[in-house]
């Protein structure tokens, strides 16, 4: 980006290293640190799942960010933020966190053996907890990059609930279709807490009726302004998908981030400028 001091969030369901190494999440962790380096403001959030060892990461509660409720569906959920620095950088991440929702030890398995899912609940929530958190910041982002099928309701919530909040109208937002990560089952009363936010008929068509992972992969594209191929590989449903929404710009697997920050860069100023 030619213009120093843009601010670029990232909403990402996963980096390293509070989480396995993976390809999303190297991205998630390398992208920032060189997109902050090169002179521009980053914030970055993940969920604080179960499964992020909060003593040894040395996560501590944002009291200032928490103390709201996130509604979804009609039901307040305590928000609260963490926040940890990443080991050898100037990097922090912020956590979204409440116990009920986050507090399992895994990603996105239910909350006891036969419970259904409530995964719907979880992304929205992780979803609205970030930009009301964005808020309580005072920070207006420029650019909003969005990695893992669990950010995906980000850019749907930004087009549609958020469209007219000042802290999000100007922003361009960017999804990181990827499909190599870790999945998991939404409920079915995913359509119907979308709708709670106002988010109905020919809103919902990019799901063709369906609430799986893909299903809101095409809703993430279909809202973004700009899409990235994370994968050299990507599922051809999705390609055919995204094929059929020639406005999006697109960026090809451009290769690992840490190796091919350049790319990612030029992509993000084609927005910024």
């Amino acid at each position: 980006m030619a213009a120093k001091d843009k601010k670029v969030l990232y909403i990402s369901q996963e980096i390293y290293p509070y989480l396995p190494e993976s390809d999303l999440a190297h991205v998630a962790r390398y992208l920032p640190e060189h997109i902050q380096n090169a002179g521009h403001d980053v914030r970055i959030f993940m969920p604080r799942y179960g499964l992020v060892n909060e003593r040894r990461n040395q996560l501590h509660e944002v009291i200032r960010l928490s103390g709201i409720n996130v509604i979804v569906d009609d039901y307040d959920h305590p928000l609260v933020i963490k926040v940890a620095s990443i080991p050898s950088t100037r990097i922090q991440v912020y956590f979204i966190d409440n116990s009920d929702l986050f507090g399992r030890k895994s990603l996105f398995g239910p909350a006891s053996e036969g419970a259904p899912s409530d995964n719907a609940d979880r992304s929205i929530f992780f979803i609205r907890g970030v930009f009301e958190a964005i808020k309580n910041l005072r920070w207006i982002p420029d650019l909003i990059h969005c990695l893992g099928w669990f950010s995906a309701l980000a850019p749907v919530y930004l087009k549609t609930a958020y469209k007219d909040d000042p802290y999000f109208e100007r922003a361009k937002v960017i999804f990181s279709v990827d499909g190599n990560e870790e999945e998991g089952v939404i409920g079915d009363d995913l359509i119907k807490k979308l709708e709670f936010d106002k988010i109905t008929g020919d809103m919902l068509a990019p799901l063709q009726g369906e609430v799986t992972p893909d299903a809101l992969r095409r809703m993430a594209i279909h809202y973004s302004d700009g899409v990235i191929l994370g994968q050299e590989k990507v599922s051809p449903e999705l390609i055919e998908y995204l094929r059929s929404e020639p406005d999006h710009k697109v960026l090809e697997y451009p290769g690992p981030a840490a190796e091919h920050p350049e790319a990612y860069v030029d992509f993000y100023r084609s927005f910024t400028e």
